[in-house]
């Protein structure tokens, strides 16, 4: 073969070689790019934005859950607690004022931020002027394998607008799930200064109470809950706030029913007790998770 051949030969070769290369190229890349997941978004990969199935609030009536906030994200809840009785006069009175609807109501609006974590804090008001300031931290959760969830929190209230009776509380909240029906808390609770009256004057100025409450998930969307804070020493007026109601979850928000006998929505009105175990009142909340 003369050389003006095998050059010939050795073109065609190295030209079928380009031909093979620009056709399998393509599928190889598509091969591994396939073989290859995309990588996920911080948001994503972080276990506290994902949908809690048992816990879809941060709060029951009054009492806080152990439910986490993602860092960085923000949630919004309001309080209604109408002030007419429902066992107050009679049938017709109840329907003409619409149980309640038509007379006043204590309302509270609450912004809870996460600042990193596992951690949170929230700012809430009522309207009778009262704030509580709180923060909130994840110790255990049993998503990680370990037996109970627990939190320790802390706040600071004051009526007034901060301006009058201040009052702080120290205290935990331990979780327990319920196969995939339900959970249980206990949430003992140290409120100082709980007492209005002057000191001077007040034969117990704090309260030690103990929460207990219960959410159970009874359609896909849909829980009953109730809670029951008794005062176990120290001031202790009126009865102990117990409350129960109905909830409904709608994609971030949840939609809350609630009976109490009192309006306790702060943990220093909690400390106070209720209104009277005679005394039934309707409420709700609206909360909305922005994440």
């Amino acid at each position: 073969m003369s050389n003006c051949q095998k050059a010939v030969w050795g073109g065609r070769h190295l030209l079928s070689a380009l031909i093979v290369l620009a056709l399998t190229a393509p599928v190889v890349h598509a091969q591994t790019a396939a073989a290859t997941p995309p990588p996920q978004s911080p948001q994503a990969s972080d276990p506290d934005v994902r949908l809690d199935p048992l816990q879809p609030d941060f709060t029951l009536a009054a009492l806080p859950t152990s439910l986490r906030l993602p860092a960085n994200k923000l949630a919004f809840r309001v309080t209604h607690r109408f002030l007419r009785a429902l066992n107050q006069g009679d049938v017709g009175d109840l329907f003409a004022n619409f149980f309640g609807f038509d007379n006043g109501a204590q309302i509270g609006l609450e912004l809870r931020y996460g600042i990193r974590p596992g951690t949170q804090i929230v700012f809430y008001r009522t309207s009778d002027r009262s704030i509580q300031l709180l923060g909130q931290q994840s110790v255990l959760t049993e998503r990680d394998g370990h037996p109970i969830g627990l939190d320790v929190l802390a706040t600071f209230e004051g009526t007034d607008n901060l301006h009058q009776q201040h009052q702080s509380t120290l205290g935990g909240i331990a979780s327990k799930r319920v196969g995939r029906i339900a959970v249980v808390y206990f949430e003992p609770l140290y409120v100082v200064n709980s007492n209005p009256a002057p000191k001077d004057t007040a034969d117990h100025n704090d309260t030690f109470m103990i929460g207990f409450g219960a959410r159970a998930r009874i359609l896909e969307t849909t829980y009953l809950f109730a809670e029951y804070t008794p005062r176990v020493s120290g001031y202790d007026p009126g009865p102990d706030q117990i409350s129960f109601g109905l909830e409904k979850r709608v994609g971030g928000h949840l939609f809350q029913v609630d009976f109490s006998n009192g309006f306790g929505t702060t943990l220093g009105q909690l400390s106070r007790g209720g209104v009277s175990n005679d005394r039934w009142y309707i409420g709700f909340n609206i909360s909305r998770k922005f994440f």
